[in-house]
């Protein structure tokens, strides 16, 4: 009950309806829908990640443009998110979920049936709005699913499947391409959707809807700021300065048009209502430099591992791994305390035992033995486990009854919008330096770093309120 009674002294909004989840089977089935749709949406993402190599070879195209691939899924899921996470509230979080498993399926039929390289990366884009639909009211769903008091346990096990997926992701990549061609990767998607759509028809939970009207000009405006945004850093990254600056520029005017637009409007889709509470202000912040620092890693380690200690394709893999599997492992674990123990120390803790594993593996001799790579990213991973269930925990019960699909949204944002980040800084990082293997890496640590300071100053930064049990 310290939980209850933390959540009903924030803002005075506290609403038992609104935290009365669900018991028993229910629970258990409603779980099941949510968890395997997320899995299909982060497995997919890790198994073409993979596949890269052969798809390029396949399509005839060089490495620049099958990054695409993954670019176009990872855009189209940030552009969409919010305006997604908008709509969600009106029609209902589970139609949002079964639209969004529908949207993949079709689209994985499409990246299947894909002859080049652009065909492949519009089938992606569509597949990325698809995994957009499943992971803008993901956390939503569960606040709905979960009793209030045991939030942080749901939010954990939600983690520990992402965690799950990206562990598993090369492996099955790998079986895969072993037995078939880079198409199987997108067919296997179409049982799997099909489970996890029949389940989520018959067991997610019934979720308040708003009265709100669709903003389709705030959506327009919201796809376009974020989309030309990312494309056009992308082309600074790469010094294509014209077509960089342009879309920059846009994007800059989008942003302006879209904040003026949104003023004054009941449940705006970029949730400005929600970032004017230092609290859920400070948790987003947090998350964002977290996901900055993981993909400043996860994106450049295996060049890292390639270049300075020249390990082999199969090697770089199974080095990698321990990441995934100390995140997934660790979110688990983590779920027991979330709910008794404040994100301020929960998070900061987490990020500063991430740093410390990048600071080891960034001070390791060139020989280094594979297990003396292997166990420092296991703590660099575990660390990143323990930061997340208990910041995305901070996020949702900072939102005020009825905004649940807002603050779902912002969550995803963060984490999108700090993964891209990482992923543009290392493309900055590769173009501008002749050696860049260990400076990603020591970015990483000074950002893991940037947060654990955020997150352990929370009081501070939100004006001494506290917002958690323990806080």
């Amino acid at each position: 009950m310290q939980a209850e009674e933390a959540d009903r002294n924030q803002g005075k909004e506290y609403d038992p309806r609104r935290y009365a989840g669900l018991y028993g089977a229910r629970r258990f089935k409603a779980m099941a829908a949510v968890l395997l749709a997320l899995l299909l949406s982060v497995l997919d993402y890790a198994i073409a990640n993979v596949a890269l190599p052969t798809i390029a070879t396949d399509l005839h195209s060089d490495a620049s443009r099958a990054i695409w691939v993954v670019n176009a899924y990872q855009l189209a899921s940030l552009s969409f998110v919010l305006p997604l996470a908008s709509i969600g509230t009106r029609i209902g979080f589970g139609r949002m979920y079964q639209l969004g498993i529908a949207l993949f399926m079709v689209a994985s039929v499409f990246c299947a049936l894909s002859q080049n390289m652009l065909e492949l990366a519009l089938a992606r884009a569509l597949q990325g709005v698809g995994g957009s639909c499943i992971m803008s009211v993901n956390i939503a769903l569960i606040r709905f699913i979960y009793p209030h008091r045991i939030l942080g346990k749901g939010i954990a096990l939600n983690g520990f499947f992402v965690g799950l997926g990206v562990s598993l992701g090369p492996t099955i990549g790998s079986f895969i391409l072993s037995l078939a061609s880079w198409n199987w990767i997108f067919w296997v998607n179409l049982p799997l959707g099909a489970v996890a759509l029949f389940l989520c028809w018959m067991e997610l939970p019934e979720t308040p809807h708003s009265n709100v009207k669709i903003d389709y000009t705030g959506s327009l405006l919201t796809v376009l700021s974020f989309a030309t945004l990312g494309i056009g850093i992308d082309g600074l990254m790469h010094r294509e300065f014209g077509i960089g600056l342009s879309l920059t520029f846009f994007s800059i005017m989008s942003w302006y048009c879209l904040i003026r637009w949104q003023k004054g409007r009941q449940e705006p889709i970029v949730p400005l209502d929600l970032l004017k509470r230092r609290p859920f202000f400070v948790a987003c912040a947090v998350s964002y430099c977290g996901f900055i620092a993981s993909n400043l890693y996860i994106v450049a380690m295996p060049f890292t591992l390639s270049e300075a200690f020249h390990k082999n394709p199969a090697t770089i893999g199974l080095l990698i791994a321990p990441w995934a599997v100390g995140t997934a492992s660790m979110s688990y674990v983590i779920g027991h305390f979330t709910d008794r123990f404040s994100a301020s120390f929960l998070s900061s803790l987490g990020l500063f035992v991430t740093a410390v594993g990048f600071v080891l593996l960034w001070s390791l001799p060139l020989d280094a033995s594979n297990l003396d790579i292997a166990w420092r990213t296991l703590l660099a991973g575990g660390g990143f486990g323990i930061f997340q269930p208990p910041n995305n925990r901070a996020i949702m019960v900072t939102a005020p009854s009825g905004r649940e699909g807002g603050a779902s949204g912002m969550l995803s944002v963060a984490r999108l919008g700090g993964q891209t980040t990482g992923a543009l800084i290392v493309a900055g990082v590769f173009t501008v330096f002749a050696h860049p293997a260990f400076i990603c890496l020591g970015a990483a640590t000074l950002m893991a770093v940037l947060g654990a300071a955020m997150s352990a100053g929370r009081s501070f930064l939100q004006g001494g309120r506290s917002i958690l049990p323990a806080d």
